[in-house]
């Protein structure tokens, strides 16, 4: 499958390429769109892909032989075997009818594939209302560290490993409250020793709040990149400076470790939304998606 990116490059508001999410505004798309096409069903991890941390075989793949592709849209559809099945049709156009035409796709390959959801994602340029994407989308957020990490944390921060023993005993509870966050499935990883540092934030010596793990990884133009974190504090002590100060430690260790930038997907107007735009990063779009 060869693109024509004329056709696809005015109606993409967003850097964001399937299957492996969204990437630096300088980053060669178009040979990465061509990338994630030729390496569909292989179960091959492409060497910047940021899940390959997580697992030994790539687990969503384009479905090739489903896109399409002219003049007035782009679908490119992908199927994540991840538990019951999910077809994503990604959406590239501005015609009317083109959210529709990828929802229809989306339920008919859901179908054919044995898939439990059928679901349609699309894009809004960072010039867009935020109400357009209540509900539905993330806002993808750009941390340039060639200005420097930003302001130092205003409380302590510390790694889970320097804790006192009794203090990150508290992590297993902290992890089941926060398990909608991705915590508990963190904490695996943190006991198997397969991840990097995760930084933590204290409250009269008990774990309130925790960023992590915190890695790096080359990009497609060999530059160092940030990866994205879980990042939570307890609901009972959020609003007193605690997340504020483990986003902090958290881009100091990325500017440390030689990170060029971070890239980031925020639930619009969400917590982590509002400080990201208060610590002065850059909205790239919206990725809305809804099942169909």
């Amino acid at each position: 499958m060869r693109f024509h990116w004329g056709w696809i490059e005015p109606v993409m508001p967003v850097p964001y390429v399937p299957t492996l999410g969204p990437v630096h505004p300088d980053a060669p798309v178009p040979d990465l769109f061509a990338a994630v096409v030729e390496t569909a069903g292989t179960g091959r991890f492409l060497p910047y892909d940021k899940d390959r941390r997580w697992s030994d075989a790539k687990t969503e793949r384009v479905l090739t032989d489903a896109i399409e592709h002219d003049q007035r849209q782009t679908l490119i559809p992908t199927l994540a075997e991840r538990g019951a099945g999910t077809v994503k049709v990604h959406v590239y156009g501005a015609a009317p009818d083109s959210l529709s035409a990828g929802a229809d796709l989306a339920r008919k390959l859901a179908s054919a594939h044995g898939a439990a959801k059928a679901r349609v994602v699309w894009f809004l340029g960072p010039n867009q209302p935020e109400a357009y994407a209540d509900g539905v989308g993330t806002r993808v957020q750009l941390k340039d560290f060639s200005t420097g990490p930003g302001k130092a944390p205003a409380a302590p921060v510390q790694k889970y490993q320097q804790l006192p023993e009794e203090v990150r005993a508290d992590f297993a509870a902290f992890a089941e409250q926060m398990t909608a966050d991705g915590f508990a499935f963190l904490y695996e990883q943190m006991k198997a020793g397969t991840v990097g540092p995760v930084l933590t934030v204290l409250h009269d010596d008990h774990l309130v709040g925790a960023i992590g793990p915190m890695e790096t990884m080359t990009d497609p133009s060999g530059a160092a990149r940030l990866l994205p974190q879980y990042f939570g504090v307890l609901p009972q002590h959020r609003g007193h400076g605690h997340g504020r100060a483990l986003w902090r430690a958290a881009m100091h260790w990325g500017h440390r470790h030689g990170a060029a930038y971070q890239l980031l997907q925020t639930e619009a107007g969400g917590a982590s939304d509002r400080l990201c735009t208060a610590e002065g990063l850059t909205s790239l779009g919206f990725v809305n998606q809804t099942d169909v």
